[in-house]
């Protein structure tokens, strides 16, 4: 029985009633669980575009059949939403892994390799070893030790790694805007360091900080 947390639960007959392919958000996990695959892990990443700051990973394992209703693509959520969000993603996980990979080793192994690297990081973090690895994106993760699949779109097709999203946004948000105290001039309190208008005068009036990509147009 599917365990909407939050949500009211549907019994099984009616769930699978005149079914023919399942097109929900858990359809891959459900897959590897019908295999015999049952710790199944999500893996996203955030801040990819940025201009400043680390890229951030998170992994997470959800229990068989567990949806937390509202889980979607980080992107798609507000700020508060995600919140919540990532609080009952890290309470309902069988485990849950957040890694990153600072602006000087993005400049070092360019953007693509550092996400893969915070994310094989992330999925190395978790508590409860993973028996299959669901990525976001078109990329398998070099050296990863466990069978994984590659979904475009993932964040929005996979529960699993739409819970990891959330995860790997909230946290990195949350770095930035600790920083921001250090260096408020760039305005990373609300672009995360994105590149928006202000931030590009910023580094054109202030110059670049440790914290900035230095292979990326940052003027």
């Amino acid at each position: 029985m599917t365990q909407d947390i939050q949500t009211t639960q549907e019994t099984q007959a009616d769930f699978f009633s005149n079914v023919v392919r399942d097109t929900s958000d858990l359809a891959f996990e459900r897959n590897l669980w019908t295999g015999g695959l049952i710790h199944v892990a999500g893996v996203d990443e955030a801040g990819r575009g940025c201009l400043a700051g680390p890229v951030v990973a998170a992994a997470v394992i959800l229990p068989q059949e567990v949806r937390i209703e509202g889980v979607t693509d980080s992107k798609l959520l507000s700020e508060g939403r995600r919140t919540e969000f990532a609080s009952m993603v890290k309470e309902a996980a069988l485990a849950w892994s957040v890694a990153s990979c600072s602006a000087s080793e993005i400049d070092e192994l360019n953007i693509l390799w550092a996400s893969m690297e915070a994310m094989r990081r992330a999925i190395e973090g978790l508590a409860v070893s993973a028996e299959h690895v669901l990525i976001d994106g078109n990329t398998s993760i070099p050296n990863l030790g466990v069978s994984s699949e590659a979904i475009i779109k993932g964040d929005s097709r996979s529960h699993t790694i739409a819970a990891a999203s959330i995860l790997a946004k909230t946290h990195r948000d949350a770095l930035m805007k600790e920083l921001h105290v250090e260096y408020p001039v760039y305005g990373w309190i609300t672009n995360v360091g994105y590149p928006t208008t202000a931030h590009y005068e910023a580094l054109r009036k202030h110059g670049v900080t440790n914290h900035h990509r230095r292979t990326f147009r940052l003027f």
